[in-house]
Protein backbone atom coordinates (compact mmCIF):
# COMPACT_ATOMS: atom_id res chain seq x y z
CA UNK A 1 0.00 0.00 0.00
CA UNK A 2 1.32 3.44 -0.94
CA UNK A 3 1.82 6.03 1.78
CA UNK A 4 2.19 9.45 0.20
CA UNK A 5 2.85 12.62 2.21
CA UNK A 6 1.17 15.77 0.91
CA UNK A 7 2.86 18.98 2.11
CA UNK A 8 0.73 21.19 4.33
CA UNK A 9 1.49 24.72 3.11
CA UNK A 10 -0.45 27.59 1.51
CA UNK A 11 0.70 26.92 -2.05
CA UNK A 12 -1.57 28.06 -4.91
CA UNK A 13 -4.27 25.53 -5.79
CA UNK A 14 -2.66 24.60 -9.09
CA UNK A 15 0.67 23.77 -7.43
CA UNK A 16 0.79 20.13 -6.33
CA UNK A 17 3.47 18.33 -4.32
CA UNK A 18 4.10 14.99 -2.66
CA UNK A 19 6.74 13.05 -0.81
CA UNK A 20 7.00 9.31 -1.26
CA UNK A 21 7.82 6.90 1.55
CA UNK A 22 9.19 3.37 1.60
CA UNK A 23 5.73 1.88 1.13
CA UNK A 24 4.00 0.89 -2.08
CA UNK A 25 6.74 -0.53 -4.28
CA UNK A 26 8.23 -3.82 -5.40
CA UNK A 27 11.90 -3.57 -4.38
CA UNK A 28 13.29 -6.20 -2.02
CA UNK A 29 15.26 -5.57 1.18
CA UNK A 30 17.24 -3.48 1.91
CA UNK A 31 15.54 -1.30 -0.73
CA UNK A 32 12.02 -2.24 0.33
CA UNK A 33 9.84 -1.27 -1.14
CA UNK A 34 9.32 1.97 -3.09
CA UNK A 35 12.95 2.73 -3.87
CA UNK A 36 13.17 5.34 -6.62
CA UNK A 37 16.97 5.57 -6.79
CA UNK A 38 18.57 3.92 -9.82
CA UNK A 39 22.12 4.36 -8.48
CA UNK A 40 21.96 2.31 -5.27
CA UNK A 41 22.43 -1.21 -6.70
CA UNK A 42 18.75 -2.10 -6.62
CA UNK A 43 17.19 -4.24 -9.37
CA UNK A 44 16.64 -1.85 -12.33
CA UNK A 45 13.39 -3.59 -13.21
CA UNK A 46 12.06 -2.94 -9.71
CA UNK A 47 13.14 0.71 -9.82
CA UNK A 48 11.43 1.17 -13.18
CA UNK A 49 8.21 -0.32 -11.82
CA UNK A 50 8.38 1.89 -8.72
CA UNK A 51 8.84 4.97 -10.88
CA UNK A 52 5.96 3.91 -13.12
CA UNK A 53 3.66 3.62 -10.12
CA UNK A 54 4.59 7.13 -9.02
CA UNK A 55 4.10 8.56 -12.49
CA UNK A 56 0.72 6.87 -12.94
CA UNK A 57 -0.53 7.80 -9.49
CA UNK A 58 -0.23 11.53 -10.14
CA UNK A 59 -0.29 11.62 -13.96
CA UNK A 60 3.01 13.52 -14.02
CA UNK A 61 6.31 13.40 -15.89
CA UNK A 62 9.08 13.45 -13.27
CA UNK A 63 12.40 15.01 -14.25
CA UNK A 64 14.99 12.80 -12.56
CA UNK A 65 18.45 14.17 -11.81
CA UNK A 66 21.90 12.72 -11.28
CA UNK A 67 22.59 14.44 -7.99
CA UNK A 68 26.19 15.23 -7.04
CA UNK A 69 25.93 17.42 -3.91
CA UNK A 70 26.59 20.50 -6.03
CA UNK A 71 24.73 23.74 -6.71
CA UNK A 72 23.78 23.39 -10.40
CA UNK A 73 20.16 24.08 -11.30
CA UNK A 74 18.56 23.05 -14.60
CA UNK A 75 15.20 23.46 -16.25
CA UNK A 76 13.34 20.22 -15.56
CA UNK A 77 13.34 17.91 -18.57
CA UNK A 78 11.81 14.43 -18.28
CA UNK A 79 13.55 13.41 -21.51
CA UNK A 80 17.05 13.53 -20.03
CA UNK A 81 18.77 12.94 -16.70
CA UNK A 82 20.78 16.08 -16.05
CA UNK A 83 23.71 16.24 -13.62
CA UNK A 84 22.41 18.80 -11.14
CA UNK A 85 20.99 19.12 -7.66
CA UNK A 86 17.95 21.24 -8.39
CA UNK A 87 15.47 21.88 -11.17
CA UNK A 88 12.72 24.35 -12.00
CA UNK A 89 9.82 24.41 -14.43
CA UNK A 90 6.99 26.59 -15.66
CA UNK A 91 5.46 23.73 -17.69
CA UNK A 92 2.35 22.05 -16.26
CA UNK A 93 2.62 18.31 -15.75
CA UNK A 94 6.42 18.20 -15.40
CA UNK A 95 7.49 17.38 -11.85
CA UNK A 96 10.69 18.78 -10.38
CA UNK A 97 12.11 15.93 -8.35
CA UNK A 98 14.65 15.61 -5.51
CA UNK A 99 15.73 12.19 -4.24
CA UNK A 100 17.01 11.91 -0.68
CA UNK A 101 17.78 9.57 2.21
CA UNK A 102 18.83 12.09 4.93
CA UNK A 103 19.70 15.16 2.85
CA UNK A 104 17.17 17.99 2.85
CA UNK A 105 14.66 18.27 -0.01
CA UNK A 106 13.31 21.79 -0.49
CA UNK A 107 10.29 22.56 -2.68
CA UNK A 108 9.60 26.05 -4.03
CA UNK A 109 6.80 27.85 -5.84
CA UNK A 110 5.82 31.42 -6.55
CA UNK A 111 2.57 32.86 -5.21
CA UNK A 112 1.13 33.05 -8.72
CA UNK A 113 1.58 29.29 -9.18
CA UNK A 114 3.44 29.73 -12.46
CA UNK A 115 6.89 28.46 -11.42
CA UNK A 116 8.05 25.61 -9.19
CA UNK A 117 11.40 24.12 -8.22
CA UNK A 118 12.90 21.33 -6.15
CA UNK A 119 16.37 21.22 -4.58
CA UNK A 120 18.48 18.46 -3.03
CA UNK A 121 20.48 19.96 -0.16
CA UNK A 122 23.02 17.93 1.73
CA UNK A 123 25.28 19.97 3.96
CA UNK A 124 27.80 20.59 1.16
CA UNK A 125 25.18 21.77 -1.29
CA UNK A 126 23.51 23.85 1.40
CA UNK A 127 26.78 25.49 2.42
CA UNK A 128 27.80 26.13 -1.18
CA UNK A 129 24.53 27.77 -2.14
CA UNK A 130 22.17 25.31 -3.83
CA UNK A 131 19.12 27.02 -2.31
CA UNK A 132 20.32 30.42 -3.48
CA UNK A 133 20.95 29.22 -7.05
CA UNK A 134 17.50 27.64 -7.04
CA UNK A 135 15.95 30.92 -5.94
CA UNK A 136 17.79 32.69 -8.76
CA UNK A 137 16.37 30.22 -11.29
CA UNK A 138 12.80 31.16 -10.35
CA UNK A 139 13.38 34.79 -11.37
CA UNK A 140 10.74 36.22 -9.03
CA UNK A 141 11.08 38.56 -6.00
CA UNK A 142 11.82 36.77 -2.71
CA UNK A 143 8.56 37.91 -1.12
CA UNK A 144 6.73 36.07 -3.91
CA UNK A 145 8.31 32.71 -3.05
CA UNK A 146 7.02 29.94 -0.80
CA UNK A 147 9.36 27.17 0.36
CA UNK A 148 8.64 23.82 1.99
CA UNK A 149 11.26 21.74 3.83
CA UNK A 150 10.83 18.00 3.41
CA UNK A 151 11.94 15.05 5.56
CA UNK A 152 15.65 15.09 6.44
CA UNK A 153 18.07 14.02 9.14
CA UNK A 154 16.94 15.59 12.41
CA UNK A 155 18.98 17.76 14.77
CA UNK A 156 19.38 14.98 17.33
CA UNK A 157 20.88 12.62 14.72
CA UNK A 158 23.00 14.89 12.52
CA UNK A 159 26.44 14.75 14.12
CA UNK A 160 29.13 16.64 12.20
CA UNK A 161 32.73 17.73 12.59
CA UNK A 162 33.90 21.30 13.24
CA UNK A 163 34.68 21.80 9.54
CA UNK A 164 30.96 21.67 8.76
CA UNK A 165 30.15 24.26 11.41
CA UNK A 166 33.01 26.47 10.23
CA UNK A 167 31.85 26.29 6.61
CA UNK A 168 28.43 27.71 7.49
CA UNK A 169 29.58 30.31 10.03
CA UNK A 170 32.19 31.68 7.61
CA UNK A 171 29.34 32.76 5.32
CA UNK A 172 26.62 33.49 7.86
CA UNK A 173 27.74 34.12 11.47
CA UNK A 174 24.24 33.53 12.84
CA UNK A 175 24.50 29.93 11.62
CA UNK A 176 26.28 29.25 14.93
CA UNK A 177 22.85 28.94 16.54
CA UNK A 178 22.14 25.83 14.45
CA UNK A 179 24.96 23.84 16.11
CA UNK A 180 25.24 22.47 19.64
CA UNK A 181 28.11 20.42 21.08
CA UNK A 182 27.67 16.67 20.82
CA UNK A 183 28.43 14.25 23.63
CA UNK A 184 31.36 13.16 21.43
CA UNK A 185 34.26 15.53 22.01
CA UNK A 186 34.94 17.90 19.13
CA UNK A 187 31.68 17.05 17.35
CA UNK A 188 28.48 19.04 16.93
CA UNK A 189 24.80 18.30 16.36
CA UNK A 190 23.58 20.30 13.40
CA UNK A 191 20.04 21.45 12.66
CA UNK A 192 19.81 21.32 8.86
CA UNK A 193 16.29 22.77 8.99
CA UNK A 194 17.48 25.82 10.91
CA UNK A 195 20.41 26.26 8.53
CA UNK A 196 18.07 26.22 5.53
CA UNK A 197 15.71 28.74 7.12
CA UNK A 198 18.60 31.07 7.95
CA UNK A 199 19.97 30.95 4.42
CA UNK A 200 16.54 31.50 2.89
CA UNK A 201 15.87 34.41 5.26
CA UNK A 202 19.19 35.96 4.26
CA UNK A 203 17.83 36.08 0.71
CA UNK A 204 14.52 37.55 1.83
CA UNK A 205 12.47 34.35 1.73
CA UNK A 206 10.52 34.09 4.98
CA UNK A 207 7.43 32.12 3.87
CA UNK A 208 9.02 28.79 4.80
CA UNK A 209 7.00 25.77 5.87
CA UNK A 210 7.57 22.11 6.75
CA UNK A 211 10.51 20.69 8.66
CA UNK A 212 10.56 18.51 11.74
CA UNK A 213 10.49 15.02 10.22
CA UNK A 214 13.66 13.00 10.95
CA UNK A 215 14.56 10.39 8.36
CA UNK A 216 16.90 8.57 10.76
CA UNK A 217 14.29 7.92 13.43
CA UNK A 218 11.18 7.69 11.24
CA UNK A 219 11.06 4.22 9.63
CA UNK A 220 8.76 5.44 6.86
CA UNK A 221 11.79 6.94 5.12
CA UNK A 222 15.04 5.65 3.71
CA UNK A 223 18.05 6.80 5.74
CA UNK A 224 21.65 6.47 4.64
CA UNK A 225 22.90 7.16 8.14
CA UNK A 226 20.68 4.43 9.56
CA UNK A 227 21.66 1.93 6.85
CA UNK A 228 24.30 2.85 4.22
CA UNK A 229 22.83 0.28 1.82
CA UNK A 230 19.36 1.69 1.28
CA UNK A 231 17.01 3.26 -1.24
CA UNK A 232 15.89 6.80 -1.98
CA UNK A 233 12.52 8.48 -1.60
CA UNK A 234 11.44 11.47 -3.66
CA UNK A 235 9.98 14.92 -3.06
CA UNK A 236 8.17 16.25 -6.11
CA UNK A 237 6.43 19.49 -7.09
CA UNK A 238 4.54 20.36 -10.26
CA UNK A 239 1.97 22.68 -11.77
CA UNK A 240 -1.32 20.95 -12.41
CA UNK A 241 -2.35 20.60 -16.04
Amino acid sequence: MSDWLIPDWPAPARVKACVTTRAGGVSLAPFDSLNLGDHVDDDPVAVAENRRRLTDRFAIRPAWLQQVHGVAVVEADPAQVATADASWTATPGIACTAMTADCLPVLFCNRAGTRVAAAHAGWRGLANGVLETTLDSLQVPPDEILAWLGPAIGPQAFEVGPEVRDAFIAQLPQAAQAFVPSHNAGKFLADIYALARLRLAARGVTAVYGGGLCTVTDPRFFSYRRNPRTGRFASLIWIER
